[in-house]
């Protein structure tokens, strides 16, 4: 089923509908363009924001919720809010005591969706466990993982009891992440890409230009509706009000198979980030 509206929602295997888009704010600075990013976001109609602890962003970013939920006269409940725990806060107590960090900043009593930022070696196993008892806890409706192989998958489902409900990834077309997608969809795991533009590296490519042109849109709308037709959930950033309304107008008109061959096609296993397996933060 793909979605028609940029407010449609994908059902997690728990049964929380999660937004298929949202706004990210990976390396947007405290500030009023933030505040102002968010609020603007919701406004016009998102209903997914997603931020990190390590983005040193969350206060800005819950000044942005608030003044958003007021201005578009909706309540809390009607938002979906992601954040992250960041590898140096990996542990049990110290994921649990992250989290009350994050909720604090944000100014948030629960968040929608909480991820394990990187799957570093040895730590990751007891934070799940934070998160799992967060979860149980019920403040948290949903919990996942970033930037985790298969065999990271894999470890963790075996060590823990809870699987994960999403796992947020560099994906574009430069990097589908077939394998991985596959894995996830057979165990239930909603995929969700960040970078989904590869940091504005794919707006001049030839393919996506042609593609761009028979639909009259941009390059961008032409991505993030193939993430969409892919059925991955998407969170482009962007601080600029027009780019952030255009980046959502994605939910009229539908990518044919031909067209989401071509896409795929693109694919050279080429990531802008850093790979998962070998990292070093």
């Amino acid at each position: 089923m793909t979605a028609k509206h940029l407010q449609d929602t994908t059902t997690l295997y728990n049964g929380v509908n999660m937004p298929w888009f949202g706004l990210g704010v990976f390396k947007v600075e405290e500030g009023p363009e933030l505040v102002n990013a968010v609020r603007t976001a919701i406004q016009h109609g998102y209903r997914s924001i997603d931020t990190a602890a390590i983005y040193g962003n969350e206060e800005g970013v819950g000044q942005g919720i608030r003044e958003g939920l007021e201005a578009a006269g909706i309540k809390r409940e009607d938002l979906f809010v992601t954040s992250k725990v960041w590898n140096a806060d990996l542990g049990y107590e110290s994921t649990l005591k992250a989290y009350e960090e994050s909720l604090r900043k944000l100014g948030l009593e629960y968040l929608d969706l909480y991820l394990i930022h990187w799957p570093v070696e040895g730590k990751y196993t007891e934070a799940w466990k934070a998160l799992e008892t967060l979860y149980k806890q019920g403040r948290v409706k949903a919990i996942g993982v970033s930037n985790f192989q298969i065999h990271h998958l894999e470890q963790l489902m075996k060590e823990t009891e809870i699987k994960p409900m999403i796992n947020q990834v560099e994906y574009h077309p430069r990097l589908t992440q077939k394998e991985l997608q596959a894995y996830c969809q057979a165990n239930e795991i909603q995929l969700e890409a960040w970078s989904p533009l590869m940091q504005g590296q794919l707006l001049d490519q030839e393919d996506l230009q042609r593609i761009a042109e028979k639909y009259q849109k941009s390059i961008a709308q032409i991505i993030l509706r193939w993430d969409i037709q892919n059925g991955v959930v998407t969170i482009p950033k962007s601080t600029k009000e027009h780019r952030i309304i255009d980046n959502a107008d994605i939910f009229d008109f539908e990518l044919s198979a031909e067209d989401m061959q071509r896409i795929d096609s693109l694919n050279q296993d080429h990531r802008v980030g850093p790979d998962p397996d070998n990292f070093d933060f």
